[in-house]
This record gives C-alpha cells, sequence and structure tokens, in this order.
C-alpha cells in the first residue's frame, strides 16, 4: 500500500548564520612561524620637522592593555602606553627621515624609508612585518600592508604610540629652539596659529619647504597663505 505522505524531498536545512567577521588578523596559510612586527609612522601631514616611523615586537606573555590607535588616545595615555610598551616589548626600534629627505623624495617616500630604517634597526628580525596603511617600504621580510592597522593590530598599535609620543618629544625640542611658531602645541600641523607664525616670521630651517603654505612663505606670498586657509578650514583645527 502507498504511503500517504508526499515524495517530494524535504528542503535542505537552513545553513547557519556566519559569525560576525572578526577584527582580529587571522593568521594565513602562507604565513611564515616566527616572530610579527609592526610598523606605523608619524608627521606624514605637518608643515614642519622629520617624518618618524616605530617598529614593535610585542611578547606575547607580558600583556599591554589599552593599545589603540594612538590618535584616539590622550596625550598622558600615549605617554603611559610608551613606557609600558618600552618595558613589555621584545624589542622597538624609531628612525626618521628629515626635512631635507622630505623635500628632496617628497613626503611618501620619504615616510617608506623611515619604515625601512625602523624596521632595520630592530634587533631581532622579524618572519612578518604588518604596516599600517596600503603601501610598503622596500625591505628583505616578508610583508603585509593593513588598511586602519593601527586600530585592528596589537603590534601596530605599538608602533603608532611609540612614533606618536618621539616626535611629539622631537616638536618640544623644536619649540625650545623657535617658541615664535608654537610647536609644542600644534605639532608642526597647519593650524591657524602655526600659519599666522608663517606670515610674521617665515618659514625655518625645520619647515618643508615644498608643502605649499611654506613655499608661500617663502616666496613672500602671503594671499597664497590667506587662500590654503579659506580653502580647507577642516584640516586648520587645533
Amino acid at each position: 500500500m502507498p504511503s500517504s505522505k508526499s515524495s517530494r524531498p524535504e528542503p535542505p536545512a537552513r545553513a547557519a548564520r556566519r559569525p560576525a567577521r572578526s577584527r582580529v588578523q587571522a593568521r594565513l596559510d602562507w604565513d611564515p612561524i616566527g616572530l610579527v612586527c609592526g610598523v606605523d609612522e608619524a608627521g606624514r601631514g605637518p608643515l614642519a620637522g622629520p617624518v618618524v616611523a616605530a617598529a614593535v615586537i610585542l611578547d606575547d606573555s607580558k600583556r599591554i592593555r589599552g593599545l589603540a590607535d594612538s590618535k584616539v588616545l590622550t596625550p598622558l595615555q600615549r605617554e603611559r602606553l610608551y613606557d609600558q610598551i618600552r618595558e613589555k616589548a621584545l624589542c622597538c626600534s624609531v628612525a626618521e627621515a628629515s626635512v631635507a629627505e622630505i623635500d628632496t623624495l617628497n613626503i611618501l617616500h620619504a615616510t617608506m624609508l623611515a619604515m625601512k630604517r625602523a624596521v632595520e634597526g630592530l634587533r631581532l628580525k622579524p618572519a612578518k612585518v604588518l604596516v599600517d596603511g596600503n603601501r610598503l617600504p622596500q625591505i628583505d621580510v616578508l610583508a603585509e600592508a593593513i588598511v586602519d592597522g593601527d586600530a585592528l593590530v596589537k603590534s601596530i598599535s605599538a608602533a603608532s604610540i611609540i612614533a606618536k609620543v618621539h616626535r611629539d618629544r622631537l616638536c618640544a625640542q623644536l619649540h625650545e629652539e623657535f617658541p615664535h611658531y608654537g610647536f609644542a602645541s600644534h605639532k608642526g600641523y597647519s593650524t591657524r596659529e602655526h600659519l599666522q607664525a608663517l606670515r610674521e616670521h617665515g618659514a625655518c630651517r625645520h619647515h618643508r619647504r615644498f608643502f605649499a603654505p611654506v613655499a608661500a612663505a617663502l616666496a613672500g606670498e602671503l594671499h597664497a597663505i590667506d587662500r590654503f586657509e579659506r580653502s580647507d578650514p577642516d584640516r586648520l583645527a587645533a
């Protein structure tokens, strides 16, 4: 006697919902086993001072709480974390590209040069380097560029903090030499205070000569500084 049940096949069970994408950097099958280094820079945008890069290899057995993109931390938090990173990391390296190198190479290539120097300055050679952003320096180590890496990867966060604190301290030294520019407060960025100082005093030897407001000040074209200030007010926030 035929069965009373339908002969149609039952629909397949609904697939389980995929878990939310993790913000933790996934290890790829081809990743080498060994030390991983995070690299980041500070000072690409300012009108003055060097660009600074840091490379950090963290010690997994020594946890550092609060690591994050240096831009979202207060100066006090950055200083506290700077000391902890220096104390607990397996090794750190800080390097610079000078104002002269920025003027000669352009800011992108000078940044890559500072990153290369930072990696090469490590006392331990990493198996892989993770770099914040979408460009890689020319180094002889497997490397990966990670957009927003300073917020996603702890070693890059640590590097961003080291680079930022180091550069802020350099700007405090520049302030001692040229207090009328206000480097201690704006760190070389194109704030209204800094642009006004360029109008009144011109540029000093620490300014990047080919950045537009500095070039205008050197040429005595104060109206060009005014035009720069009017054209991009968002970047003038202190």
